[in-house]
């Protein structure tokens, strides 16, 4: 990990605390991956897949916007009933705002490719991932779901067309998972379908978490994607 992936900054406008790993880009604009986490944990929780990424891409991690309690953050508020998960929407929806913002100020920040961004996250990172992508993704060139889900509630501002069928999607679940279970992933992979979203679907022998053979699928589908661009 570089030196510059330990030290959080301030993003002037939108207000989402970040680590960057500048990457080796040369003469030109980098690649971009950035990296969510989820709910009540931070930005540090995925250093180690930051470490991972191929060296051309700069590594974005960002820190959640929501404050649940001492170094434990959050997109959005979800509470776990017997109906499934119950989302704060408007929270939601302030988040995903939020992070268009974000995206957006990044080319001229980092010097990063405004056409190669890709966006990924496990758990509410991935629910976040696939919300900004599927609603805008001119703005994308992929986003990966690492057991998370897709929101209902994103689903009206989606409009179907060339921006989503040039998106690469890479969904991947653990079979065992008892925190959003694997029938999450088969309607995401359902909704990219009906949406001609380009995707790369895995399950794995897993719960709720980043499974190593996960990880790895993910970052080589990533330098995969590198290469079409």
């Amino acid at each position: 990990m570089s030196e510059q992936l330990n030290h959080t900054l301030t993003e002037p406008v939108s207000g989402l605390v970040y680590r960057l790993r500048e990457g080796s880009r040369g003469a030109g604009k980098s690649p971009c991956l950035i990296l969510l986490h989820g709910v009540g944990a931070t930005e540090q929780g995925l250093m180690e897949l930051a470490r991972g990424i191929d060296p051309r891409f700069s590594v974005i991690l960002a820190r959640g916007p929501l404050a649940l309690g001492p170094m434990q953050f959050a997109w959005f508020r979800v509470s776990f009933t017997a109906n499934g998960p119950a989302i704060d929407a408007p929270q939601a929806e302030r988040a995903r705002t939020t992070l268009l913002a974000f995206i957006g100020q990044l080319p001229q920040a980092h010097a990063i490719d405004p056409e190669r961004i890709w966006i990924a996250g496990f758990s509410q990172g991935g629910i976040m991932s696939a919300s900004v992508a599927l609603s805008a993704p001119q703005q994308l060139a992929g986003f990966g779901i690492l057991s998370g889900r897709i929101l209902p509630e994103v689903l009206p501002l989606v409009t179907p067309g060339k921006p989503l069928a040039a998106l690469h999607a890479f969904v991947s679940h653990g079979r065992q998972d008892q925190v959003l279970g694997l029938h999450f992933a088969h309607h995401a992979r359902q909704v990219l379908a009906g949406l001609n979203v380009r995707l790369q679907y895995r399950e794995y022998e897993a719960g709720h978490r980043l499974e190593p053979a996960m990880v790895a699928d993910f970052e080589q589908w990533l330098v995969a994607r590198l290469a079409d661009s």
